[in-house]
């Protein structure tokens, strides 16, 4: 319900104020307005999205929860949204989105409404074959098929004084 009274509101609050602006300051005035603040709210979602993209893939790579980096984008891919639809309301939430300081109160609201029933990172996620049992289907050995190379390696022990011939010196 309340998403069908936003489809109701916001055209109808946008219509508005285009007819408000307009009134005050002309048809071409506000037009160009319109443009600018797309072309200029492309360009910061660019910015801004390049930036989380890098905290996102910051927090694969040293195994953090993604779950704040991927929520930052995903309001900036929805603040972009905003300001490609022309009008002042849509523009201003889309411009709002784009301070850091909103979309931290926002993701922390969402957060408090949201219960997370499992998280979990790395090879042993479900499904990945490596938690399991391997005898657990009745199998007598694991299924799972590794391949690899090899080349035998003839070291005579002169050549190599103290070491084994596993490690590269």
């Amino acid at each position: 319900m309340l998403l069908l009274a936003l489809f109701v509101a916001v055209p109808i609050i946008e219509i508005a104020l285009f007819i408000q602006v307009g009134g005050l300051i002309g048809l071409w005035p506000t037009l160009l307005i319109v443009i600018v603040t797309a072309v200029i709210g492309t360009t910061l979602v660019r910015q801004q999205g390049a930036a989380a993209l890098s905290q996102l893939r910051g927090s694969f790579s040293e195994l953090r929860d993604p779950t704040e980096p991927l929520a930052h984008g995903a309001m900036i891919l929805f603040s972009g949204a905003l300001l490609l639809t022309p009008g002042f309301f849509t523009d201003a939430l889309g411009f709002a989105l784009l301070i850091p300081a909103v979309r931290g109160a926002a993701f922390k609201e969402l957060r408090k409404r949201v219960k997370i029933q499992s998280f979990q990172m790395g090879a042993g996620a479900q499904g990945a074959g490596f938690d399991r049992d391997p005898f657990a289907d009745g199998t007598p050995h694991d299924t799972r098929v590794i391949d690899g190379e090899f080349k035998e390696v003839d070291i005579k022990e002169s050549d190599t004084p103290g070491h084994s011939g596993w490690t590269r010196h």
